[in-house]
């Protein structure tokens, strides 16, 4: 539950179960209470346990001194969790006395198994409840809170009792007490002693320690010998001494991190040592000069040291100085490195990491305070790397590179490069990440000295009287290499420091500058100078750190590997040489392969071409031409890999060569060489697969845990090879790697070690596991063994699934299903994996290979599956006759496997030769006519063989449908079997339809087919091409007889079957209506005819059985309105239709108010929050998207579409009273906020009407403005229903209707704008905060209403006048935003992102079509960065769209607020007060923010993004679908010019403008303008569109010009010749 693997997920859970479990956690291992009689008598009175398990828990409670109680429950659990038998089995174990022995052994496991989980429960809260990152922090806090008062006492407590506890014996615990038991009680009390002493090291790593509590910990660790004096120490083997020394390791860090040595640094840093909980302390020294007999007490005196040092610095210096003399007698900076290997690998391992982190406290705090000459130089190096390997400490190291073990690296680079090892050792330990690469590259990059050491003074040498400082007379080369090589020059005049001078010799410090990557090639290319000599040796120990620093550099930072080139490609020529001497330097070689490896990721083929001349791998000196030859290794030489593995590796018994061979063949085999240097690389596979799988495990090993990792690259190589794609590889004889590998492990030893590693089993893996220390994370020998064993199922599963046919059982497969004596079968081996709990892939790995095992051995004579084959085969029809009923139940047997997707048999059936020939046999019979059928169940066998052929096509893609059954189905196109099995459907349809009242005999048989030929059809509208379905003449005559099925069906019904069947046709009939529309286009009015025959029938018919078959002719019916539309033409049925669905409407829309109203006074609706937000999802609603009411309206809106004129439908109301039913079910549905589809459905209808001329008949039709609907509508995507959707086709009514019947209407529309008044201010204001198109969308509608609203200026100033005022505000501001977004791209961009996802706005994301389940993506992800690029384009290119449209309208809206320009040009008396001043006399650039006025910078900037748009389209001449209509831009600018003149002269006239201002306005405007002009009149010398609506301006037309004719004379553009007036006008 803590690691978050249960399904409890949530925090309020985990929460639940620590509260629940907080009692047990706090008392730890006390929680289990020794046996005793009280308990012992509860037991006994239980009457809900069985006696028997009563008996066993008594057994258990003696063999575990375990409370009765507490060992009853115990057994309970075990027997729900661990136990793997079956209740009938437990009662034959607890009667057997040997099997019941085993139980209990297996029951002491798993308690020993729960008590360690109880204590790494609360090790997780430790290591996890400051942690900011991780989930369950707040829950883990409060945990550790009520955890923390006296929880080191108690566990203290717990280990000096199991510190002191005696060993269990056959006396005291029973017979079962063996020597072997005892063993493993005491590793458990090793363990338990370990995971305690963890969990308070990790305690006072966040709380302090007392000094009390330091001086009692020190007591008992002395006492104890910090784990060496164990009461029990006659018992500890040598499996235990990691476990002794862990639980030294932990007491000392216990001390050390008590005595708080990073406050202590702090402390002294900051001169202010009385802060220091230990100011005070009690005196340790007397206690501490008895420690110094083992190595654990060295860091505890080091420690000790600092503390008096600093904390009273002048009291008992002669006892501090013994004190760490003796801890550096111990080799106490050794010690430290021991202890950090053994303590494990950090990342997820907590323990490790914080004592890295203690320990870095440390190490900086005795380099700063103490000479480094007094410290162990090479063993603090090596203790300091330790600590740097966790990654976060080398961060924090390079923050402050020159406090601490910052000086240690000063220190080394002063020696360097005379001693080169101390620094690479250093530097190579600070590689971490990417940034620390740079600067560790960047410091040996710039070297500002040279330190050299000299036997005897050079002659070339000038030095003082004193000999300290040296002065180089001539310049020197410093490596003996020749002037062609890389090398370095010592200039003339160098200055050296003489740091150590005497007999023995000078040490010089040159104060000389050079790249120290340049002496590492010199370096490296000395050694190629020198391997042959006897220097080779001292010049492998320098190159060998160098080595390793490439390598940790080039794996963290590939981006670096351009600038090592001199280095890495010397590697190639090293290895030839180094492997080539007579006794190699092992080491060297492994660390050259290692580079080679990480080299061998990013380029394959350069690491492949360099490497194959070294002579280093193995090679066949003959060209390889077959298996044969290939698996006898005949030609084939070893190389110098194979030579030195033999001759020194297997010797010594240390394989670092082997490592690095494995991982690099694994690279390069994944690196795609596996397909293009097959040959190449097989005699390196053969080898690892002939000489070092099998016997590998049988080779010496000086170190736990190699062999074992061997096996795992050995496997991880194989199983690289054997998912190698098969495209790459050569089909000819010659054998490819991956044919190689499946021969080798089906028919050589090879294989049997494989399957030697699968038979581990899961209790060898539980046992491996439990001796493992608690935080060996995810490097412990456990989980590597797990990994090998996961590998090893995998590589079986893929030979066995990849090798090539055969009528003889490979050795692979008999092994892996041979019965071995003693019940030793290895099926029962595998299956038991399921029982395995740390890795889930394991078991299922587990289970897949014996379903393949399962399914290779599936179809034997006698299984059941070759029985079925031969039931339907049709060939075997001759030698006997299969009667129909065994033919059928044949048939349904298959098509449950189909149905329950039964792979492994599905898998074998449809490869079988003839199986889908033999299938399909009974569909290309003839069947007898319906009304002679005596078989009904031939009709079931050819339904299963449809719905057979149907879930093949639905499930397999169909570039991997069998080469047969595409054969068939070709077959079945060919011979007309469509048309054959259509026309039997009807007339089978037809039968129940003429027989019902007779009584149907044969109806479920019937229905089934039809239902399974339904399912084809369905299916042939995806999938045509598979199903060669393509023709469209015969899809016209599937659907024709669809259709004559439907009519016969539903034109006289009566019964309830008949009924059944002609719904099931019609949802055919709407289904293949969408995808075949373009085939039945000129058919449309054939299918109208029936279609309107049908609807009369269903109209009249029961209406609660026929509620969904309405609804589905109904949708029919408008999916052929919309194909006949398309195509033009009269519709003769229309009066007819017309008449029936106005009634149906009429009747629903009363029904709907009825519902509505009763459901209002039951309180059954819900009121919606408010918000301009889009994305809210939307309440239930009662009336449904597809139901009968909605679609009849939906239906009444094409037919009137349809009747153009209007003739009909006007008649059809008269009669028909159904707009004032449906007007009212609107008003209450708006008002009650209920009955959305209906509502939107009902206004689409009225909006189809409203733009019809005959709308003044029915004037003043709808009342929507009285209600305040728009005060709770929320905001949502566009393609959804929604209530704002309601909102924006009321505006868009309304806008419909003023415009169609003027001044008739206006009282109306005002009445709608006062009641709305609110919304539509917020409205216009939200385009700045909210751009989705929902929301633009709403404004575009608004805005457009009010544009005809405008035309009724003076009604509107009469009647709103305030409202008036408000609107013009907020439209010169809703100007100002348009412009702002529209000219900054990329602001829109953000604004989208942020407030829609990712840039892609509301009801714009790209959906792909739907696809049946087994498409393959794959094939898209390629393009997919370029599509979601091109997605994002049109995202914002629809916004930008919306946005200018609603810029023109509100434009186009101004217009009619401002002055008319001829007459306030021409007429000096006109009345300038009638117009508002709408803009401000500024010319700044439009702001976002709402505080700044609009002034005619913002018209002005409103032209130049709109003259800014044009030219960069022309610019990029772009398809229609990506830019923006020019003649909308036209309009816009054109609406903006006369907008700013009326405004300009408008202020020019007005006498309370200041005179200066009307100058600074003349002048201003005149330049911009003038500007403005040039840059039209060069739009339109190049022939631009003109606006749609530039007969609206007041200046002469241009005459069209005739084709082929230059554009017309600038002087000739309208618009140009206005603002050309206007400009003179300024001027004057």
């Amino acid at each position: 539950i803590l690691l978050g693997r249960s399904a409890l997920r949530e925090p309020a859970q985990i929460e639940g179960e620590l509260d629940r479990h907080w009692d047990r956690l706090h008392q730890g291992l006390g929680y289990y209470k020794p046996p005793s009689s009280s308990s012992a008598g509860k037991v006994k009175e239980k009457k809900n346990v069985a006696q028997p398990l009563k008996d066993f828990g008594f057994r258990i409670s003696k063999l575990l001194n375990l409370d009765e109680q507490q060992s009853v429950q115990l057994l309970q659990c075990y027997l729900q969790e661990d136990y793997r038998g079956t209740r009938d089995s437990l009662k034959v174990v607890l009667t057997d006395e040997r099997q019941s022995q085993g139980l209990l052994l297996k029951i002491a496991d798993y308690y020993y198994e729960e008590r360690m989980c109880l204590l790494r429960c609360v090790l997780l809260l430790l290591t996890y409840f400051q942690d900011e990152r991780h989930p369950y922090r707040t829950e883990y806090s409060n945990c550790v809170n009520k955890l923390e008062k006296d929880l080191v006492s108690s566990y203290q407590s717990q280990f000096e009792n199991l510190f002191k506890a005696e060993a269990p014996t056959w006396e005291t615990h029973g017979n079962l007490m063996t020597e072997r038991q005892v063993s493993r009680w005491f590793m458990q009390c090793l363990r338990e002693q370990s995971l305690l002493l963890e969990i308070i090291f990790l305690y006072y790593a966040y709380f302090e320690m007392s000094p009390s509590d330091l001086l009692n910990f020190t007591k008992m660790f002395k006492e104890q010998g910090f784990g060496l004096r164990q009461t029990n120490r006659h018992l500890v083997d040598k499996n235990m001494d990691a476990l002794v020394d862990r639980i030294g390791y932990l007491s000392s860090l216990i001390l050390v991190e008590g005595m708080d040595i990073d406050f202590l640094h702090k402390c002294a840093l900051e001169d202010c040592p009385e802060q220091h909980q230990f100011s005070g302390a009690p005196d340790m020294d007397q206690l501490l000069l008895t420690f110094g007999d083992i190595p654990h007490h060295g860091p505890v005196l080091l420690s000790w040291v600092l503390l008096r040092h600093t904390l009273r610095p002048d009291e008992s210096n002669p006892v501090m100085r013994r004190i760490g003399n003796t801890a550096l007698q111990l080799g106490v900076f050794q010690y430290l490195s021991s202890m950090l290997k053994g303590l494990g690998v950090s990342g997820n391992n907590c323990t490790a990491s914080t004592a890295k982190m203690c320990i870095y406290g440390l190490l900086s705090f005795v380099i700063t305070s103490f000479e480094e000459e007094s410290l162990q130089g090479s063993h603090l190096i090596d203790a300091a790397c330790e600590v740097l390997s966790a990654p976060s400490l080398a961060e924090v190291f390079w923050e402050m590179p020159n406090r601490g073990l910052g000086m240690i690296l000063d220190s080394a680079a002063g020696m360097f490069p005379h001693k080169i090892g101390p620094l690479l050792q250093l530097l190579t330990a600070l590689v971490s990440n990417k940034l620390t690469v740079k600067k560790v590259y960047n410091f040996l990059d710039k070297m500002s000295f040279y330190t050299q050491v000299y036997k005897h003074k050079p002659i070339d040498i000038i030095s003082k009287d004193d000999e300290t400082l040296w002065r180089r007379q001539a310049p020197k080369l410093l490596y003996p290499l020749g002037s062609g090589q890389a090398n370095l020059w010592m200039p003339q005049g160098v200055l050296g420091q003489v740091m150590i001078a005497g007999e023995q010799g000078y040490m010089v410090r040159w104060d000389y500058s050079y790249s120290a990557w340049t002496l590492f090639t010199c370096e490296v290319e000395m050694l190629l100078h020198v391997v042959s000599t006897a220097d080779v040796l001292a010049h492998c120990a320098r190159a060998k750190p160098i080595l390793d620093l490439v390598h940790k550099i080039i794996s963290t930072d590939w981006t670096v590997s351009d600038c090592l080139l001199p280095l890495t490609s010397r590697i190639y020529m090293l290895l030839q040489r180094l492997t080539s001497v007579i006794n190699p330097p092992v080491d060297v070689i492994a660390s050259c392969v290692n580079c080679l490896s990480v080299l061998a990721a990013r380029m394959p083929g350069k690491v492949w071409s360099s490497l194959h001349h070294t002579g280093f791998l193995p090679f066949a000196s003959n060209p390889l031409t077959n298996m044969a030859q290939c698996v006898s290794a005949e030609g084939m030489k070893a190389g110098n890999y194979g030579n030195l593995l033999v001759q020194i590796e297997q010797p010594r018994g240390e394989y670092a060569v082997t490592i690095a061979f494995l991982r690099l063949i694994t690279t390069l085999v994944k690196g795609q060489l596996g397909n293009t240097q097959s040959k190449g690389l097989i005699p390196c596979v053969l080898l690892v697969l002939k000489e070092m799988l099998p016997t590998y495990h049988k080779w010496r090993y000086n170190t736990n845990g190699v062999r074992e990792r061997i096996g795992c690259y050995i496997l991880e190589l194989i199983h690289a090879i054997l998912n190698l794609s098969p495209e790459g590889e050569n089909q000819g004889s010659t054998p490819t790697l991956q044919s190689l590998c499946i021969y080798s492990l089906a028919n050589t030893e090879a294989g049997q070690a494989v399957v030697n590693i699968m038979a581990v089993g899961v209790d060898t893996i539980d046992v491996v596991l439990a001796a493992q220390p608690s935080s060996c994370g995810s490097e412990g020998p456990g989980q590597i063994l797990i990994q090998t064993v996961k590998l090893a199922f995998s590589v079986t599963n893929n030979v066995i699934r990849l090798k090539p046919p055969s009528d003889a059982v490979s050795p692979l497969e008999q092994a892996l299903t041979q019965h071995g004596g003693h019940g030793s079968n290895l099926v029962v081996v595998l299956a038991k994996y399921i029982y395995h709990k740390h890795d889930p892939a394991l078991p299922r790995l587990a289970i897949q290979l014996l379903k393949r095992l399962a399914t290779e051995f599936l179809v034997g004579e006698w299984s059941c599956l070759h029985v079925v084959l031969e039931l339907i085969d049709s060939k075997q029809q001759g030698k006997y006759w299969c009667p129909p009923l065994l033919h059928r139940a044949a048939l349904a047997f298959l098509l449950a496997l189909w149905q329950d997707r039964r792979d492994s048999a599905i898998s074998v059936l449809r490869t079988k030769e003839r199986f889908w020939e033999n299938l399909t046999t009974p569909l290309f019979g003839t069947l007898t006519p319906p009304s002679d059928t005596t078989e009904p169940c031939v009709l079931e066998a050819c339904a299963f063989v449809m719905k057979i052929i149907g879930l093949e096509i639905y499930y397999v893609v169909s570039g991997s449908l069998e080469q047969s059954l595409k054969d068939g189905l070709q077959k079945f196109s060919n011979a007309r079997r469509y048309d054959y099995w259509s026309q039997y459907v009807k007339s089978l349809v037809c039968h129940v339809a003429e027989t019902e009242e007779e009584g149907i005999c044969c109806f479920p048989e019937t229905q089934m087919l039809i239902s399974a030929w339904r399912m084809l059809l369905i299916l042939s509208t995806t999938h045509a091409d598979v199903m060669h379905l393509t023709e469209d003449s015969t899809k016209l005559k599937l659907f024709m007889d669809v259709l004559d099925g439907t009519k016969a069906a539903l034109t006289t019904p009566t019964s309830v079957p008949c009924l059944r069947l002609g719904s099931m046709m019609a949802t055919l009939l709407l289904i293949l209506l969408k995808p075949w529309r373009r085939c039945l286009g000129s058919s449309a009015p054939d299918i109208l005819s029936p279609l309107a025959l049908i609807l009369e029938s269903v109209l009249q018919a029961d209406q609660q059985m026929m509620e969904r078959t309405k609804a589905k002719i109904f949708s029919a019916l408008i999916s052929v309105l919309q194909i006949q539309g398309l195509n033009g033409g009269d519709i003769s049925q229309l009066p007819q239709l017309l008449l029936s669905v106005c009634e149906t409407v009429k009747d629903e829309a009363l029904a709907l108010i009825d519902n509505t109203r009763h459901m209002s006074q039951t309180g059954d609706l819900l009121e919606q929050e408010d918000s301009m937000e889009t994305d809210c999802p939307c309440g239930l609603q009662k009336d449904q998207r597809d139901g009968v009411c909605v679609l009849a309206l939906h239906l009444t809106k094409e037919l009137c579409r349809s009747d153009e004129d209007g003739e009909h439908w006007v008649l059809v109301m008269r009669k028909v009273p159904v707009l004032p039913s449906v007007l009212s079910a609107v008003e209450i549905s708006l008002r009650c906020k209920h009955n959305l589809f209906f509502t939107e459905a009902a206004l689409h209808l009225l909006l189809t009407l409203a733009r019809t001329p005959q709308v003044h008949t029915r004037g003043g039709v709808i009342n929507v403005s009285s209600n305040g609907t728009s005060q709770s509508f929320s905001r949502k995507s566009q393609d959804s229903a929604c209530w704002p959707g309601v909102y924006r086709l009321c505006m868009s009514l309304m806008e419909s209707l003023l415009k169609t019947l003027r001044y008739n209407f206006i009282n109306e529309a005002l009445d709608f704008v006062g009641v709305h008044q609110e919304r539509i201010l917020q409205c216009l204001n939200a385009v700045r905060t909210v751009q989705s198109l929902s929301c633009l969308d709403e404004a575009d509608h608004t805005v457009g209403f009010l544009l005809q609203l405008s035309s009724f200026c003076k009604e509107w100033q009469f009647h709103l006048p305030n409202l008036l005022r408000d609107v013009q505000i907020n439209l010169c501001y809703l100007c100002q935003t348009c412009t702002y977004l529209l000219h900054s791209k990329k602001m829109l961009h953000h604004y989208l992102q942020s407030k829609n996802g990712e840039a892609l706005p509301a009801g714009t994301r790209t959906q792909r079509p739907p696809q049946t389940l087994n498409k393959d993506a794959a094939a898209t992800a390629s393009s997919s960065g370029g599509e979601r690029e091109e997605a994002e384009q049109k995202a914002l290119l629809a916004v930008q769209c919306s946005l200018l449209k609603i810029l023109s309208k509100t434009l186009a809206t101004l217009q009619h607020f401002t002055p008319d320009c001829c007459q306030i040009l021409l007429d000096q008396c006109m009345d300038l007060a009638e117009y508002r001043t709408l803009f401000v006399l500024s010319f700044t650039t439009p702001a976002f923010d709402p505080d700044v006025a609009p002034s005619f910078g913002t018209l002005l900037a409103t032209i130049n993004v709109a003259l800014g748009t044009l030219s960069e389209m022309e610019k990029r001449k772009e398809p229609a679908s990506l830019s923006i209509a020019s003649s909308l831009l036209m309009f816009t600018m054109e609406n903006c010019f006369y907008v700013l003149i009326s405004q300009a002269v408008r202020c020019l006239k007005d006498p309370a403008i200041l005179p200066r201002d009307k100058q600074r306005l003349k002048q201003e405007l005149s330049s911009e303008l003038s500007t403005l002009l040039s840059s039209l009149s060069r739009h339109f010398r190049r022939g631009s569109p003109s606006s749609p609506a530039s007969g609206m301006l007041p200046s002469l037309q241009s005459k069209p010009s005739t084709p082929g004719s230059k554009a017309s004379h600038e002087g000739q553009e309208p618009i140009i010749q206005l603002v050309q007036a206007f400009v003179r006008l300024v001027q004057r």
